[in-house]
């Protein structure tokens, strides 16, 4: 399995490593089908946008990683860095459950990020497996010897004219090929063509065996809002949202030749947004400060605002803060952005409010490097700071410290 690790917002050109123009025509047809929102597509290469994670087309691998800095040094140490920075920022989102996999697997560069996701689907497999796959009744219509059910007279008299001794019917039957067990199948399936070669794929092969026969079927978005939600069926939820997230990113014959495709991205923004929210809730346990996120307001007709993360204490607003995961050279953000902050200020009675972007700088304590200023001149309510706070600790890992530091602003 071939490799290529690449940041956000980069070129990558065709004929560079092993991408080819097969993975080229791939990739464009992958994009058209997202609404062109993953890359730009040049004469000679892609351009990557703001999503990061993983893309598979055959034996090659694309990971896309996060990126602050455009001038960062592309060698391997500063890839690995911000690998290990996107597993972790996956991992505490809970889009990523490295737990399961182990620590040890997931520090092997060799190992990608398809791996770890394909690793943690088979562990939740053998897990239901080693509890016990559940039955559950599904309609069946056919010919049986014995009659039980309703008879369905037309498919009756059609079928069973000559056969006297057999009856079409309509019954209820009790066992393990049912939706859920189908949807993990054909998951199952598609981790089984995606990693022949590697040292998943026999792993695969033994959790197939295990798993009952069940019907093929082809999984669509409509068919996972059917998928039954009881006490019974809890058990299955993580196996199914993987499953959900495999199958429904899976792109079989996606170009001209029989190149089957996966691709796991994530928006940057959005990721970035989560992990910021996430700190803050940790670091606001026994505070007395409540952390929002997405609250959303009627702003007019059937359109609403939601600022990204609100800080709230006794029924008062603190601070809303906007997260952007950009660098921004200059403290002069855009006036759509100080526009935006001034009517999150009015609508949720806030005196202030807070632009926050990541720092690259190894070790930096969070600065406001620009003081909370008035959004409208002689008035003191409408107020908007500039923060950046640096994504890394000092030993260059992720900062786990990210949330206390910001609540120090407040």
């Amino acid at each position: 399995m071939n490799k290529i690790q690449v940041f956000e917002h980069s070129f990558l050109p065709i004929g560079k490593d092993d991408f080819e123009q097969r993975h080229f025509v791939a990739l464009s047809k992958l994009n058209a089908l997202h609404d062109y929102q993953y890359f730009d597509l040049k004469h000679n290469g892609v351009v990557f946008k703001q999503f990061v994670g993983v893309i598979q087309v055959d034996n090659l691998t694309i990971e896309i990683l996060p990126k602050i800095d455009r001038y960062e040094p592309e060698d391997k140490e500063h890839k690995s860095k911000w690998r290990d920075v996107l597993l972790e920022m996956l991992k505490v989102t809970r889009k990523l459950k490295i737990q399961q996999v182990g620590q040890a697997q997931v520090s092997r560069q060799s190992i990608h990020l398809l791996d770890i996701y394909f690793e943690w689907f088979l562990s939740e497999v053998q897990l239901l497996i080693h509890q016990g796959l559940i039955k559950q009744y599904y309609k069946e219509t056919g010919n049986v010897k014995a009659l039980k059910g309703k008879l369905q007279f037309a498919g009756h008299v059609q079928k069973n004219l000559v056969h006297k001794e057999r009856f079409y019917t309509t019954h209820q039957v009790y066992e393990k090929d049912h939706l859920i067990h189908q949807i993990l199948g054909q998951a199952l399936d598609i981790v089984a063509q995606l990693s022949k070669g590697s040292y998943l794929y026999s792993r695969c092969k033994t959790v197939q065996l295990d798993f009952p026969e069940v019907k093929a079927i082809k999984t669509t978005e409509a068919i996972f809002s059917k998928v039954p939600k009881s006490r019974k069926t809890q058990p299955y939820d993580t196996a199914l949202s993987i499953a959900r997230l495999i199958i429904l990113n899976y792109a079989p014959n996606i170009s001209s030749g029989s190149e089957k495709m996966l691709a796991l991205l994530f928006d940057m923004n959005n990721l970035w947004e989560e992990y910021v929210l996430v700190r803050l809730k940790q670091a606001a346990q026994g505070t007395g400060i409540d952390v929002y996120g997405q609250k959303s307001k009627d702003f007019w007709k059937n359109i609403s605002i939601r600022p990204d993360i609100v800080l709230q204490k006794g029924g008062v607003v603190l601070l809303i803060i906007d997260t952007k995961w950009k660098n921004i050279d200059q403290s002069k953000p855009s006036t759509h952005d100080l526009r935006q902050m001034y009517v999150y200020n009015d609508y949720w009675k806030s005196s202030k409010s807070l632009l926050l972007y990541p720092r690259n700088e190894i070790g930096a304590l969070s600065t406001l490097f620009d003081p909370f200023k008035s959004l409208e001149a002689g008035k003191d309510h409408h107020q908007c700071g500039l923060g950046k706070i640096s994504v890394l600790n000092a030993e260059g890992k992720l900062d786990l410290d990210l949330g206390k530091k910001i609540l120090d602003l407040v």
